[in-house]
């Protein structure tokens, strides 16, 4: 596992170690190719400001974890390089209007 402090682009941020997410610093155009944690990663879309992106591998059903919690849920196979957004996760925190009956919020309550 990549840990905080190894190779990283000076555009992104990484909270904590663990985190399969890294954090955009700045904007930075589709198709850059970046180090994050030691990876390399090319970006499949834009990311701007403050967005996020997987920098590891996350299957569906995984977690999703920044600064070092869990955030939420992959809804789909997850690759380094997309965007993670309410489009392919689910929300440990926030109610969203992409989670399902399957999630696992709703068996716990």
């Amino acid at each position: 596992m990549a840990e905080v402090g190894e190779k990283t682009d000076p555009r992104v941020l990484v909270l904590a170690p663990g985190d399969n997410v890294a954090i955009a610093k700045s904007d930075i155009p589709a198709g850059t190719t970046l180090q994050v944690m030691g990876v390399t990663v090319t970006l499949k879309s834009a990311m701007e400001t403050g967005h996020k992106f997987a920098f590891l591998k996350v299957a569906k059903g995984g977690g999703i974890t920044k600064y070092g919690a869990p955030i939420g849920v992959a809804t789909q196979d997850i690759v380094p390089g997309d965007s993670i957004h309410i489009h392919n996760v689910t929300s440990d925190y926030i109610p969203t209007y992409t989670l399902d009956e399957g999630h696992q919020f709703f068996k716990e309550h």
